[in-house]
């Protein structure tokens, strides 16, 4: 896993205002919310980029699949990531139903 994602999350999640500055970039996103791949490429990562913590979609979305695996099966979790109960933690790919889909050779 890209640990810049793991250290991007740490800061966001102990971080109000980096927390509004990505919220209030979501508002002013000018595409669809359900893209989520596009959300994530204008919103997310140029934020990430900023702080030095450069990630892709894929790093991210490796990052989650980890992290609710980890959730589900009950074990010992860091302070970061018991700092975020399940039922109030929002995975920015996977609770939106984003699966990624490899294309096809020849696409």
């Amino acid at each position: 896993m890209n640990e810049n994602v793991k250290k991007f999350f740490e800061i966001y999640n102990s971080d109000p205002r980096l927390q509004e500055r990505v919220r209030l970039a979501e508002e002013a996103y000018p595409g669809s919310l359900e893209i989520r791949d596009a959300l994530v490429q204008h919103v997310l990562l140029p934020v990430a980029e900023e702080l030095g913590l450069p990630f892709t979609i894929m790093d991210l979305l490796v990052y989650e699949t980890k992290l609710k695996a980890l959730r589900q099966q009950d074990v010992e979790l860091t302070e970061e990531e018991l700092a975020a109960p399940d039922e109030d933690y929002s995975y920015w790919l996977i609770d939106h139903g984003w699966e990624f889909q490899k294309p096809e050779l020849g696409d």
